[in-house]
């Protein structure tokens, strides 16, 4: 005589409740695994972001208050700004928002530093800006 439903749920309670528990744990571990590799990329990248802009910072300087075109080569201006706009990607939206006014910042004012008190503080400003969201970017990671 075949066992009702009821029956068979209480003589398997045991293995129901090991399945139910053992499907939210696998859940929760790759949820946990998702956030903390996220978080691990965009710590990361924001560390890489800031380095770099500080050698953005340098390269303004050097080619607008001391004129060393050599230490403040605009080409590698270039693909320091270039590098901040590809870690962006990685980074939260903000931080690609700011990165692009430094985008523009870099290829409006470029050729006036050196000349244009105007262009570096420009340019500054927007690096200012990218750190800014970055901080904000990293501090908020948990």
């Amino acid at each position: 005589m075949p066992a009702s439903v009821k029956e068979q749920v209480r003589r398997n309670l045991v293995a129901i409740i090991s399945l139910v528990l053992a499907i939210l744990s696998l859940s929760y571990n790759t949820w946990r695994n998702e956030v903390t590799e996220y978080n691990r990329n965009v710590r990361q990248a924001g560390f890489e972001m800031l380095m770099t802009l500080g050698e953005v910072h340098q390269i303004v300087f050097f080619l607008h208050y001391d004129q060393d075109e050599t230490q403040g080569n605009p080409r590698l201006g270039w693909a320091k700004v270039l590098l901040a706009a590809d870690l962006a990607t990685i980074m939260p939206p903000e931080v690609g928002t700011a990165t692009e006014g430094l985008l523009v910042a870099w290829s409006t004012h470029w050729p006036s530093l050196g000349r244009e008190e105007f262009a570096a503080n420009a340019v500054s400003d927007a690096v200012d800006e990218v750190r800014n969201a970055t901080l904000e970017a990293l501090s908020r990671l948990r």
